[in-house]
């Protein structure tokens, strides 16, 4: 090997082969330039230094925060590991599945709850009796829509009438799972008639329609049977077509691996709720409206945590384990039922993901209709968006037989953030506020309507400690 080929290959150190006089110009000129991110990558004794901004400063713009992400991550466990920890030291082990399920079940199968949850079938009955006397053209399209209305007023007032109902006996877990039910039926059968509206004035060349003749019609009408209306009615969806996407086949394990999410979310609910709600409703002696700022702020911060992780778990218990069982035994292809709001940068982002059956029947039912009848779109969403505020206004103040609006307010109180701050705040300062929302929100003011049930309530349910 020669001199020179030596020389190449010692490193350019300024002393090494030849004083280091050949190498000197292949050295990177300190001109000031940050070309080398990394400081011990190529190092030079003649040049170590470069102009370069601090790796946190914002002119560096860094984004990797996997480590810092890591760390919060860590001390949020070692955080709640210790709440838990002081929670059995002080209460014990409160854990009973069974209190609530006696309390759901109200002992018997004669319980108010049980009689309204199967009365509910007169009413989709009904529903389908309408929509084939239409389609037979023995009641016209007006006289039909009127009779779809008193169906669903009759379903919006009957649960409020049995729970309202001064010696009623149904329970509040009765009457919120009676209200969840109603309302939901409430939603499918106005899809269900206004779905088969649009097929009828396609068929007979209604507006927006082809003209495609009166045999296709007749085809057409063949899905307005039982079997098609209640596969909608337990199909985890809130629109209604004619056709649903199907999957080949039931994948048992599919099944059985979504069964046991299932029991094991519940109980994980039973738990937050028996373990660290109900101590902290015991420890209050007057309702949130009662209370004066400093003591109602306190109780807030307290329930934040617990009510949080019990919004999440709820979430990936409805959302995901059970929607996704019915869709597997009803072999139910449309398998979106959220998206990923949880990286929302902002709440209209996060109201369009987190729920998308809801979000889908809200624009297809109301949005599209009032811009079809040239209301101008903002207009559009605001009703749109009031319309479901309401709808859980009704949902979580029916069964406790109190209207505070609280909820309501809060939704609203979150569409003015949404409109003042969302050109403010983007990406992760956006998604930082959406999650603020998310704690100190909606889900936080339902807690409080049950906190102040259990107050005003002489005798406390079976699934706190006394």
């Amino acid at each position: 090997m020669s001199r020179y080929e030596e020389e190449s290959r010692l490193p350019r150190w300024g002393w090494g082969g030849g004083g280091g006089g050949g190498d000197r110009d292949s050295n990177p000129p300190c001109d000031g330039s940050d070309a080398d991110s990394d400081p011990d990558s190529d190092p030079d004794m003649f040049c170590c230094h470069r102009a370069r901004d601090s790796l946190l400063s914002s002119e560096r713009r860094f984004a990797s925060c996997g480590g810092i992400l890591t760390w919060t991550v860590v001390l949020l466990v070692l955080t709640h590991a210790h709440l838990f920890l002081e929670n059995f030291i002080q209460h014990g082990f409160l854990v009973d599945l069974r209190k609530v399920l006696d309390h759901v079940a109200e002992g018997d199968c004669s319980s108010p709850s049980v009689r309204l949850v199967l009365g509910s079938n007169v009413f989709a009955v009904a529903a389908l009796v309408v929509e084939r006397t239409q389609d037979k053209g023995k009641v016209s399209p007006r006289a039909g829509r009127c009779l779809h209305v008193g169906n669903l007023v009759l379903i919006a007032l009957l649960p409020a009438a049995v729970v309202l109902k001064p010696d009623t006996r149904i329970s509040t877990g009765g009457a919120l799972l009676s209200v969840s039910i109603y309302t939901i039926l409430a939603m499918k059968l106005y899809s269900y008639q206004e779905t088969n509206r649009w097929y009828r004035q396609e068929r007979n060349g209604g507006p927006g329609s082809k003209g495609r003749g009166s045999e296709e019609g007749a085809e057409t009408a063949d899905h307005l049977t039982l079997g098609d209306l209640y596969y909608f009615l337990l199909a985890p969806t809130l629109c209604y077509q004619k056709d649903f996407p199907r999957t080949p086949k039931i994948r048992i394990h599919f099944l059985f691996q979504k069964l046991l999410e299932m029991v094991i979310l519940t109980q994980l609910l039973v738990g937050i709720v028996q373990q660290w709600i109900a101590p902290i409703f015991q420890r209050s002696d007057t309702s949130f409206t009662n209370m004066d700022f400093t003591a109602r702020v306190e109780h807030l911060v307290e329930l934040v945590a617990p009510n949080h992780f019990l919004c999440l778990t709820l979430f990936f218990l409805l959302s995901h384990s059970s929607l996704n069982f019915s869709a597997e035994l009803l072999r139910f292809g449309d398998r979106r039922f959220y998206g990923d709001w949880w990286n929302a940068d902002n709440l209209k982002t996060f109201w369009r993901k987190w729920s998308v059956p809801l979000h889908r029947w809200s624009h297809r039912h109301l949005y599209t209709p009032l811009v079809r009848r040239r209301v101008p779109a903002n207009q559009a969403e605001l009703i749109a968006f009031l319309v479901s505020a309401g709808v859980c206004e009704y949902v979580v103040a029916l069964p406790l037989r109190t209207c505070r609006l609280w909820v309501f307010l809060l939704m609203v109180a979150e569409l003015l953030v949404a409109v003042i701050f969302g050109r403010l705040f983007a990406g992760n300062c956006g998604n930082g506020l959406v999650w603020l929302c998310l704690l100190l929100g909606p889900p936080l003011a339902a807690t409080t309507y049950f906190h102040d049930h259990y107050i005003t309530d002489k005798t406390p349910p079976p699934w706190t400690l006394r």
